[in-house]
């Protein structure tokens, strides 16, 4: 497993360096580096997935360290991988935005010309699209907080809850202590009454037979 960890981890290191010749490679070679860099990483999913079977064959003591370090190198893949898309993204954008610059500035119009309309309703439609992913991403990202505030005060109101319950719990303890304590008392008490009742019997009979 050490041998394939290094070696994936080298070629993560490697893509990130070619990562930084996308912005500076020329229009014509750029395809060629993002499949390069794609091939890439899709060998590293691989690896990864293979990384993933060892290390759950590791023994139990190092099997936790494993699973960790495994995870980190997916973490660093999927990073690079969210960044070539969205390099590869930005590139389409400014390549049809040169498009439709150079098919306006190519356009000719006449005076009989039918069609004079300026083709910007799709570019218009892009915008908005993106401005509608932007907005789709804010209010998921609020929710998301929502729901992580909601949790923590359903975390504090669980703690408060379980602390009532503990106290509840030690009072009726002590409660049950009492009680014990006053049945003891009572049934003491009994024994006294009847104790006392039978020596009074006593003492009757003796004054009545020895007096009477």
């Amino acid at each position: 497993m050490e041998t394939l960890y290094h070696q994936t981890n080298k070629q993560i290191q490697e893509v990130q360096s070619y990562m930084g010749r996308l912005e500076s490679t020329d229009r014509q070679s750029v395809h060629l580096l993002e499949n390069e860099l794609q091939a890439r990483i899709d060998q590293i999913f691989s690896h990864l997935e293979r990384l993933e079977i060892l290390a759950s064959k590791e023994p139990p003591n190092r099997r936790q360290n494993a699973k960790l370090r495994v995870d980190q190198l997916k973490y660093d893949v999927q990073h690079l991988q969210t960044a070539l898309r969205n390099f590869q993204h930005r590139r389409y954008s400014r390549e049809a935005q040169d498009r439709d610059r150079e098919e306006l500035m190519s356009r000719t119009f006449t005076t009989n010309d039918a069609d004079t309309s300026i083709p910007i309703d799709e570019t218009l439609q892009f915008n908005s699209s993106l401005h509608d992913a932007h907005r789709g991403m804010d209010d998921l990202l609020g929710s998301g907080g929502s729901i992580l505030g909601g949790l923590r005060d359903q975390r504090g109101t669980l703690k408060g809850t379980h602390k009532k319950m503990l106290d509840v719990a030690n009072m009726l303890g002590l409660s049950n202590t009492v009680m014990r304590l006053i049945e003891k008392r009572a049934t003491q008490d009994k024994f006294v009454m009847v104790g006392g009742m039978l020596i009074t019997c006593v003492l009757m009979f003796l004054v009545v037979r020895y007096l009477g």
